[in-house]
C-alpha cells in the first residue's frame, strides 16, 4: 500500500525490542501526505460529523487538515497542563505508570458528532482516554481513525470491545 511503504521503521527505539513506526517520512512526502489526508476525507465526507478531535501531538497535524477539508471545527486533546481554560481530564495507563490528557470543558456540545484522529494505535490507552473525554462532554463518537494499527498490541480490539468503530489506513503486525 502506498501509505505503508512511506512509513519508516526504526529498530530498538525508544528501547531495545521496539520496532518504532515513524510517520514523519509519510508526512514529509507530499504524495504520501495527500494520499493519507485524502483517504480520511473521502471516508468521512458523507458522514455526519460536527467536529474533529486530534490527539496530542500528531493527531493535530492530521486532524487539522481533515477538519479544514471537511469544513468542520477542530478540537485538541492535550497532555496535562497545556490548555488555558477549564478542562476535563482523563488519566490512563502506560507501560510504566500513568499519564493524563485534557480537553476544554466547552470544546464539545452535547450531542455533537465527533471524529477522533491520531497517527497510531498501539495499546489504545491514549485513544480510550480521548474517547472518555468526549463522552464526559456528551459528544457522540462517530469513529476513531488512525494511520497505523499495531494489532499485536490490542488497542483496536480494546476500543471495538468498548463499542467504538475504529479505522486504520494500514497495519504492521509483529514485523
Amino acid at each position: 500500500m502506498p501509505i505503508k511503504s512511506r512509513i519508516r521503521t526504526i529498530a530498538h527505539w525508544p528501547k531495545k525490542g521496539i520496532m518504532f513506526r515513524d510517520i514523519t517520512t509519510l508526512l514529509k512526502d507530499p504524495v504520501g501526505l495527500r494520499i493519507c489526508i485524502d483517504d480520511f476525507v473521502a471516508r468521512y465526507r458523507d458522514q455526519e460529523i460536527d467536529v474533529v478531535v486530534g490527539i496530542d501531538s500528531r493527531g493535530f497535524i492530521l486532524g487539522g487538515a481533515v477538519a479544514y477539508l471537511l469544513e468542520k471545527g477542530f478540537v485538541p486533546v492535550r497532555k496535562k497542563g497545556k490548555l488555558p481554560a477549564e478542562t476535563e481530564r482523563e488519566e490512563y495507563s502506560l507501560e510504566y505508570g500513568t499519564d493524563v490528557v485534557e480537553i476544554h470543558k466547552d470544546a464539545i456540545s452535547k450531542g455533537q458528532k465527533v471524529l477522533i484522529i491520531d497517527d497510531l494505535i498501539a495499546t489504545g490507552g491514549t485513544a480510550m482516554a480521548a474517547a472518555k473525554l468526549v463522552k464526559k462532554l456528551h459528544g457522540e463518537i462517530v469513529e476513531l481513525a488512525f494511520i497505523v494499527d499495531l494489532p499485536d498490541l490490542g488497542g483496536k480490539k480494546k476500543l471495538e470491545e468498548a463499542g467504538y468503530l475504529v479505522y486504520a489506513q494500514t497495519e504492521f503486525e509483529g514485523e
